[in-house]
């Protein structure tokens, strides 16, 4: 089964200004994209995929002169899901919003969390990407053979670390490499982190034997070396790193992960139309544009209502290739 994603990772982009509004394109009040007192919640820890994300956004709407004075804040648990109820708790407030993604809607399925996605307003989709396959610098695993080799060996013995809680896309990626290599998914000894920023400690103590996570979590820590990069998830080399997809490999799998901001329920038409407007503004600009290049983000926007019927097909898709997993 090849799982093809045509998403990602990703993404947020919003903000606060703290003086007046600009006179400048997008500064009016009613119509442009000053939101003064926005807030962009990251609903896991620091250093993870969709803090990444989100502070790239606010940096950039800023330097666009989008906004100003922008105010990120973490607040993890449960995959997601502890911010996605305070989200859906902040009825009509059009100043806040949260950066999520694939993993939130896994997380919702395997907590079964009392609020969905379905209970937010959809703003947009940003960015897809690939998930990488590393190991620390001293692991005995030199190439993706190496290690799928010791893993098929005994499954339980060499735990898998991944940044979303089962049903997040660092845990369907390694679950479908399972398959791929002749493991029982049910035999994989997965070991979920809140985000990338976590995942990465264990990572370099050696607490996992290897972790899967998103490309632009990772980049530094692959450029300096401290992380052996084995294998990419999608279905192309990613500009820059020297390592194969897992298909090139001989393994039939080939996943991306997606990015995107949700806002509270019951905003009123003016107010979702002022975050579709700076989200809309954010995506065309050339900050953001180099940002996705440098971190390894596609585009993949997606505003609007379309974005939730998205939202509702990725939730019956989690839902399918769990059971198909026997998971």
């Amino acid at each position: 089964m090849r799982l093809r994603t045509p998403l990602a990772l990703l993404g947020a982009a919003v903000l606060v200004l703290v003086g007046p509004p600009l006179l400048t394109t997008g500064g009016g009040t009613e119509t442009g994209t000053q939101i003064p007192g926005l807030r962009l919640m990251v609903p896991n820890s620091p250093g993870g995929g969709y803090d990444i994300t989100a502070r790239t956004a606010a940096r950039n709407a800023e330097d666009a002169g989008l906004t100003h004075g922008i105010e990120v804040f973490n607040l993890p648990g449960a995959g997601g899901t502890v911010g996605l109820s305070r989200l859906v708790s902040e009825h009509g407030n059009g100043r806040l919003a949260m950066s999520m993604g694939l993993g939130v809607v896994g997380a919702v399925r395997s907590n079964d969390a009392p609020k969905t996605l379905a209970d937010t307003t959809p703003i947009a989709r940003l960015t897809e990407e690939q998930d990488v396959v590393v190991v620390g610098k001293d692991s005995p695993y030199e190439t993706i053979d190496d290690l799928i080799g010791a893993w098929q060996e005994d499954p339980g013995k060499l735990p898998v670390g991944g940044g979303s809680s089962p049903g997040g896309p660092d845990h369907l990626a390694p679950m479908l490499m399972a398959r791929a290599a002749g493991i029982p998914p049910k035999q994989v000894n997965y070991i979920p982190f809140d985000g990338g920023g976590e995942l990465l400690a264990s990572i370099l103590g050696g607490k996992v034997a290897f972790g899967v996570s998103g490309v632009g979590e990772y980049l530094d820590q692959i450029n300096s070396g401290e992380l052996r990069l084995l294998a990419v998830t999608g279905p192309e080399r990613v500009a820059g790193l020297d390592a194969p997809t897992l298909e090139e490999a001989g393994y039939d799998v080939s996943f991306t992960n997606w990015r995107g901001i949700v806002a509270p329920p019951g905003l009123t038409g003016a107010e979702r139309d002022k975050l579709l407007r700076l989200v809309r503004e954010l995506h065309d600009s050339n900050e953001w544009r180099e940002s996705m290049k440098r971190n390894g983000w596609d585009d993949a926007f997606l505003a609007g209502e379309e974005f939730g019927a998205f939202l509702d097909a990725e939730d019956k898709r989690v839902v399918s290739v769990l059971k198909e997993l026997g998971l």
